[in-house]
């Protein structure tokens, strides 16, 4: 009996010990802390064991969201002009990806507008090709009919020209079906 009370008054001192202890907690790579199962407020989505000394190891924020967004400049800035080179292998990475679509893009010459913004939604199956064609979801307010149409004619073309993209089987499996969202900007100083 006294065994088992020493052993109970052991295990509550180190508990207490580890618990009262600080945490080091580096906030830079991720943009929530970690947490431990001895915090009182729930936790950010992570995995932790009881069994495991410190705080739980939080989920990382990748740099890609579920649904895949990229914008596209006419004219990229310099920082971004190596972005906008096409890549000479199979496309293994969504920023593979992301250079191969930007690199596609050429805007209309003619019926353009300077400051026209355009999005477009669709769906790449394993080989590369498009799962129907790509749907608008936004265009500039105000803007004419025939000039949304032709932004939308100079997106398909260019999508047309890169297709079929060269993906690896893996991340061809990865990207079939998901959606990609891509908002083109028009951003050349268009002489009036």
């Amino acid at each position: 009996m006294l065994r088992a009370i020493l052993v109970l008054l052991l295990t509550f001192l180190a508990v207490s010990v580890a618990a009262a202890r600080p945490r080091q907690i580096n906030p830079i790579p991720f943009s929530h802390e970690p947490c431990s199962v001895l915090d009182g407020g729930p936790c950010t989505p992570s995995y932790c064991s009881v069994l495991e000394e410190g705080p739980c190891i939080p989920e990382i924020d990748y740099p890609y969201g579920q649904n895949l967004q990229l914008t596209i400049e006419s004219v990229p800035s310099e920082a971004d002009r190596a972005k906008y080179q096409r890549p000479d292998h199979d496309l293994n990475t969504i920023g593979d990806l992301f250079a191969a679509l930007r690199s596609c893009w050429s805007p209309p010459s003619d019926n353009s507008r300077a400051g026209m913004q355009m999005s477009v939604r669709f769906s790449f199956n394993k080989s590369g090709g498009l799962i129907g064609p790509p749907r608008l979801t936004y265009a500039t307010a105000g803007v004419p009919a025939d000039t949304r149409t032709t932004y939308l004619n100079a997106i398909n073309a260019s999508l047309n020209a890169c297709l079929p993209l060269k993906f690896t089987s893996g991340l061809g499996g990865a990207l079939a079906g998901r959606p990609i969202a891509i908002r083109y900007v028009d951003n050349r100083e268009l002489a009036k």
